[in-house]
């Protein structure tokens, strides 16, 4: 039989004690530990990462506010920047004109033949400039009318439709008027003028000729524009400005052409006679009878350099009238005297022997001579008189226009001096004025206005001359010549012409006639010259 030590049963029921529990805890938890995740605060490593994590968002935050803070200082002085730019930029170019482009000419010999009187006045008076009781918005819009219609608008030789206009006459399809983008804009420039300039008549602050002055550059662009609505606003702005002048002196002599030659546009015959018939009397100093049939037209030359542009020019128009108008006597008679006139005007013995002033008079009236002439020689042939009386007439023509061409080409005096014929230097299209010109305010516009006049009337006058050529017994060759000296005028050679694009300023229509007439000539020579 087996014996059990008492010392071990009784210690196997002794009662635990608080060690043994502890014990057999932590033995039930480390067995437990892998079926339960361990509830026991992070350690230093966890925290390290966690502040690690919220750094990283804070620095990120920050860097991101940083630079749209950056970004917008910076984009808020570009625009700054490009604003003040741009400002300075715009008042400059407009200080540029008011103080250079609008300048007057202080010019003793300019002033003794009147081309001050002449020259475009954009409400400053003698002065030139604008009229400055016009406050800044009236006078930037006067300014604003001078660039578009001198440096453009950006749109090249596009054209868009406008309908800014009174009202008046018939509207074009759709009631639109294609005209040229610069002219529209400088329209609607001048016509805000014109508008502040009348809201500030009661101020008494306006210089007394800046309605008429702004009136009459607003007719001027309107007269360019060419639609039916634009000369009948262009006539409406005229005739204002004619019924505030005194009635007498040059300026009313240039409206009262003016008048005419609208009329005449528009096809009205009878005014357009009224308003020439005024012209003539007022800048001759005769009384002519209102409403008479047909101008008087005396061989008193006016004492004024101004007048005695005004009178060649009303002189041209009223050729031009009476050459389309079937009455071709008169038109002859008409004619007869107004180169008689013109002819009796002394001109300086030389070009050399000129000043520029007094060169550009004399070639005025030249050219506008040769115009004449032309008409002339026109209703001679259509009279059935001989025909070398015609070709003497346009021969005289075209010597006239092309030297008032070469005087104005800054070609040598050697060349100018010498008489005009079939042999003489041709400018190029684009050959410029002499610099004298160029450089004068006063000056410039007209002399690149009767360079281009001259060239077209040159082009004209060998045309014709070809024509009649063409007439004669064997003259096709020579009328050849003439139709390739007058392509040469036109501004092109006759190898390089292009027969569907008109080169220069010169009108569609005749560039038409002029090719149609070379092309026929050098086709028949060809032939003739074929074995």
């Amino acid at each position: 039989m087996l014996r059990t030590n008492p010392s071990l049963v009784r210690r196997a029921f002794l009662p635990p004690t608080a060690g043994s529990f502890r014990v057999g805890r932590r033995r039930h938890q480390s067995q437990g530990s892998h079926h339960k995740p361990s509830s026991a605060p992070p350690g230093p490593a966890a925290d390290n990462t966690s502040l690690f994590i919220q750094d990283h968002f804070a620095r990120s935050t920050l860097f991101a506010v940083d630079f749209f803070k950056r970004f917008a200082k910076i984009s808020i002085l570009g625009i700054l920047a490009l604003g003040i730019t741009g400002w300075t930029a715009y008042e400059g170019a407009h200080m540029w004109v008011e103080n250079v482009e609008l300048s007057a000419d202080i010019d003793d010999e300019i002033r003794r033949w009147e081309w001050d009187h002449d020259a475009e006045k954009w409400s400053g008076g003698e002065l030139g400039g604008t009229d400055p009781a016009l406050g800044l918005k009236g006078r930037h819009a006067v300014r604003g009318s001078w660039m578009a219609e001198n440096w453009g608008v950006g749109s090249g030789a596009s054209v868009i439709a406008s309908n800014a206009f009174s009202g008046q006459g018939e509207q074009s399809a759709g009631g639109l008027n294609v005209i040229e983008p610069r002219l529209d804009r400088a329209h609607q420039y001048l016509d805000l003028a014109v508008k502040i300039a009348e809201s500030r008549l009661d101020s008494g602050k306006l210089h007394p000729q800046t309605i008429n002055e702004l009136l009459v550059r607003l007719g001027d662009i309107l007269e360019h524009m060419g639609t039916k609505e634009a000369l009948l606003e262009a006539r409406s702005k005229y005739e204002r400005v004619w019924a505030g002048l005194p009635g007498n002196g040059p300026d009313a002599a240039r409206i009262a052409s003016k008048l005419g030659v609208l009329n005449f546009r528009l096809g009205d015959s009878k005014d357009a006679l009224t308003w020439w018939t005024r012209s003539i009397g007022l800048t001759q100093g005769s009384q002519q009878a209102e409403g008479s049939a047909t101008p008087k037209i005396s061989q008193s030359v006016p004492s004024s350099p101004s007048a005695q542009r005004t009178l060649a020019s009303t002189l041209v128009s009223l050729s031009a009238h009476y050459s389309t108008s079937g009455q071709l006597k008169l038109a002859q008679q008409i004619q007869e005297s107004a180169l008689a006139l013109l002819r009796s005007i002394p001109s300086p013995p030389s070009i050399s022997a000129a000043s520029p002033p007094q060169l550009l008079h004399s070639l005025y009236l030249l050219q506008r001579s040769s115009l004449i002439s032309i008409h002339l020689a026109e209703v001679l042939h259509a009279l059935r008189s001989p025909r070398q009386s015609s070709i003497d007439y346009l021969t005289r023509a075209a010597e006239s226009s092309e030297r008032v061409a070469l005087a104005l080409s800054s070609l040598p005096s050697s060349t100018l001096d010498a008489k005009a014929d079939n042999v003489a230097p041709v400018p190029a299209q684009e050959a410029q004025i002499l610099t004298v010109y160029a450089k004068s305010n006063t000056m410039r516009k007209p002399a690149k206005g009767l360079l281009r006049d001259a060239r077209r009337t040159a082009a004209e006058a060998w045309n014709l001359m070809g024509i009649l050529s063409e007439e004669e017994v064997g003259g096709m060759e020579h009328a050849l010549d003439c139709y390739e000296r007058a392509l040469g005028w036109a501004g092109v050679a006759s190898d390089k012409a292009d027969g569907e694009v008109a080169p220069g300023e010169m009108l569609e229509t005749e560039w038409k006639m002029l090719w149609g007439n070379y092309v026929r000539a050098r086709d028949r020579v060809l032939a003739q010259k074929k074995p």
